[in-house]
């Protein structure tokens, strides 16, 4: 097998010789110094020069080191021993326990991606209840699809992620399983102490590469938690669901990793492979005939702006987008939707049925109109409009109402227990509103 010697080193990237064959991309090597560094291939160059990733960011290699290849990939710890366990990006535990070595802990390399089966045919979409009022009426939480929860710092993305892992996750309908992707380490570890509290890590695998992490592991995390779920579905016949936080900043450590590599952004200034990054993940959040991966996803919004590239890009991969709106934080309102800018391409007659569908175009409407009044009534005031806008505008402030909600993550906060809702609660209190005289 062929050796390598390092030729140069800047930040992150080392760029490694080989006499003979040189090594396949994504391959792993290992330097010849005491702490025998890691390495991964990132690319290929012309005579025989390999540009590797230093994926632990080790500072105790020199040039002219030797290198040796492994001719494997990154390979993680998969199967049942996983379970209720917590992973850094290359499957080591974080909760300080060994992890079992018994016949059922099996590995997987994260850069394989499992070939399709085109003869699949997409069951009959199934509606999972999350009991948050706002998300079972605007976008049905359906079985195998995308839902994003998008919005800037602090408007409660992670909050109203932990509320849907505690409600879905609770039921029992699946595995779940967490990446945390670049988000603050102190939010790592309340999930954690909230899913521990409540016995639910015996259901749950968690995988984090946070913050104070360098962007290959960050990146290295997200690939990591998939490949673990996609075994799941696969090998054990599972359906999963999948919980990431946060997809932009997945998007952010690519791009960091394209300025090191020294790339030409694109137009909108991320890294030119933008598209393919996105588009690789997301292709692996599917579901075949073995089972389903139903995937909720936030994605942060630099400076509260919706046409960003990189939110755009990930918007397009979505079925449902749950938008946060500071605007609505500040009214007090939690969880802090968007009712207008929310939307689903799930909420139809054939998915959700049509007593739904038209109680969400009457409510959508009402929404609409009140946004188009309140211009007017801060300039009139509301006894000038007419009896028929007056109530109307009366629904859609008791409609706003309604659709806010305690959450059972934060009752240690405000001393409020949470609230489950049914669907069909849900339908009654909209119907009840749309029909009385208010």
């Amino acid at each position: 097998m062929s050796a390598g010697v390092i030729r140069s080193i800047r930040d992150l990237v080392v760029s490694v010789e080989f006499d003979g064959d040189g090594p396949e991309v994504g391959e792993l090597v290992i330097v010849g110094n005491s702490g025998k560094t890691v390495l991964l291939v990132n690319k290929l160059d012309s005579g025989s020069i390999a540009v590797c990733l230093n994926i632990f960011g080790d500072k105790a290699i020199q040039k002219n080191m030797s290198v040796e290849r492994t001719s494997r990939s990154i390979e993680v710890p998969v199967g049942l021993p996983t379970i209720g366990r917590v992973f850094d990006a290359l499957g080591r535990p974080l909760d300080g326990e060994p992890l079992n070595q018994s016949t059922d802990l099996q590995y997987k390399n994260v850069l394989q991606v499992p070939t399709r089966n085109h003869s699949f045919s997409a069951a009959r979409p199934e509606i999972m209840e999350t009991g948050i009022k706002v998300i079972d009426f605007f976008t049905p939480f359906v079985k195998g699809r995308k839902i994003g929860i998008i919005g800037g710092a602090g408007v409660g993305k992670t909050v109203l992620t932990m509320e849907l892992i505690h409600n879905v996750a609770k039921s029992g309908q699946g595995l779940s399983f967490f990446a945390g992707i670049g988000e603050r380490i102190r939010e790592g570890h309340e999930l954690y102490n909230t899913l521990k509290d409540r016995d639910m890590l015996r259901n749950t695998c968690m995988f984090f590469g946070q913050m104070d992490q360098n962007p290959v592991q960050r990146v290295l995390v997200a690939l990591t938690a998939v490949a673990s779920a996609e075994f799941f579905r696969d090998e054990q016949k599972k359906d999963i669901l999948f919980f990431a936080d946060n997809m932009y900043r997945y998007v952010q450590a690519h791009n960091e990793l394209s300025t090191i590599l020294e790339q030409i952004p694109s137009e909108g200034g991320y890294e030119p492979t933008i598209f393919s990054d996105v588009k690789s993940l997301q292709d692996r959040l599917s579901s075949n005939e073995n089972g389903s991966i139903t995937a909720v996803q936030t994605v942060y919004v630099p400076a509260d702006d919706l046409s960003d590239p990189a939110v755009q890009m990930i918007h397009h991969e979505l079925d449902s987008v749950i938008v946060l709106s500071r605007k609505v934080a500040e009214q007090g309102i939690r969880p802090a939707v968007d009712l207008i800018h929310t939307t689903s391409s799930l909420l139809s007659p054939d998915i959700v049925g049509k007593r739904h569908y038209d109680l969400s175009v009457r409510v959508q409407a009402l929404l609409q109109k009140h946004e188009s009044l309140k211009n007017i009534i801060s300039i009139i005031g509301e006894n000038e409009l007419s009896p028929t806008d007056r109530g109307d505008f009366a629904k859609a402030k008791a409609l706003i109402k309604f659709f806010s909600q305690f959450m059972f993550v934060t009752e240690d906060l405000n001393g409020r227990p949470g609230e489950f809702v049914s669907r069909s609660e849900t339908l009654g209190g909209v119907e009840r509103i749309l029909s009385s005289s208010l």
